[in-house]
């Protein structure tokens, strides 16, 4: 009773969480003269990632490197298929030209770096697979180059790029303050009560680690880009998803490696793939609609994928 009273506490802990990240970014990016993109790409993506950030690091530092390494993983496959499945869904996405060209191809990018580090092992007289702290500085160097870059398209946001908001600023900070906690917290309940729920129904916890924790720490990115898309801030939307994917492979999965080498087991390369394989699903799909947008027909597409995968991760 207490997991299931807990799981639900978290999800609407969640909601209200993303509800004020959402409102408050967004007037901030107006204040500031800033695009809903970068906001997304940056704030919103931070405070989405925080309970990837929780899981990863408290699980690498205690050892378990596979829950980690399958939370990271997970997490970036729901983001995709399933969080923008189901914000295009809510709302068709259109995508500027800048996110097509540079934010998207640099998450794919990310995604084959981390699959090259994990497995170059087998290139080398050493073929025990791993992340080692050397790998771990080389991706927060690229987490470093893409800050830069960020910095760059705030620099050239334009004023009509930005949205009108009514919120003061004091307002609109402490709404994203108080928006990121609650994603933290609703983050860390949920996943908690999820997996109490799933221990007592006699469930596997590496199977947990692949679906039910990497499901749980993306509601934050499903909840604020849903909320998003509704409140017709598809920059928003996609940044965040984009951003939250960059930022789980480059900065989590680098600052964890730094700490604590990982061991990297081949199986997980197939759910590698599976994240390679989403990144281009979205470039695909742009190139389809003609318009830069990510259609409705898509989003369901995305979700199909997604509980495909799911079932081949139970069946596996």
């Amino acid at each position: 009773m207490h997991d299931s009273l807990l799981l639900i506490l978290g999800l609407i802990v969640l909601v209200k969480g993303a509800d004020l990240l959402v409102s408050g970014s967004a007037s901030i990016a107006s204040r500031l003269r800033i695009s809903p993109l970068v906001i997304g790409l940056t704030i919103v993506s931070f405070g989405t990632s925080l309970p990837e950030t929780l899981v990863s690091m408290v699980s690498g530092l205690r050892g378990n490197a596979d829950l980690a390494i399958a939370n990271l993983i997970g997490s970036n496959i729901a983001n995709v298929l399933l969080v923008l499945g189901i914000a295009a869904i809510i709302r068709p996405l259109p995508v500027r030209n800048s996110t097509v060209v540079s934010e998207i191809p640099f998450s794919l990018t990310a995604a084959i770096l981390v699959g090259f580090l994990a497995n170059a092992a087998l290139f080398s007289s050493f073929h025990v697979l791993t992340i080692s702290r050397l790998d771990g500085a080389i991706l927060l160097f690229f987490f470093l180059l893409f800050m830069l870059y960020v910095y760059k398209v705030a620099r050239e946001t334009v004023p009509g790029e930005t949205v009108a908001s009514g919120l003061g600023p004091v307002r609109s900070a402490a709404y994203v303050l108080i928006g990121i906690a609650g994603l933290y917290l609703g983050g860390r309940w949920t996943v908690e009560g999820a997996v109490g729920v799933s221990r007592l129904a006699g469930v596997d916890e590496a199977l947990i680690g692949l679906t039910i924790i990497a499901v749980g720490t993306s509601l934050p990115e499903l909840v604020a880009s849903a909320v998003a898309a509704y409140r017709n801030q598809a920059d928003m939307a996609v940044g965040n998803v984009v951003g939250s994917n960059i930022f789980n492979l480059l900065w989590v999965l680098g600052l964890t490696a730094s700490f604590v080498e990982l061991p990297f087991r081949v199986v997980s390369n197939s759910d590698l793939i599976m994240v390679i394989f989403s990144s281009a699903m979205i470039i695909l799909a742009l190139v389809s609609s003609r318009k830069n947008t990510i259609l409705r027909w898509h989003g369901i597409v995305f979700v199909l994928l997604y509980a495909a995968y799911l079932v081949y991760v139970v069946m596996r």
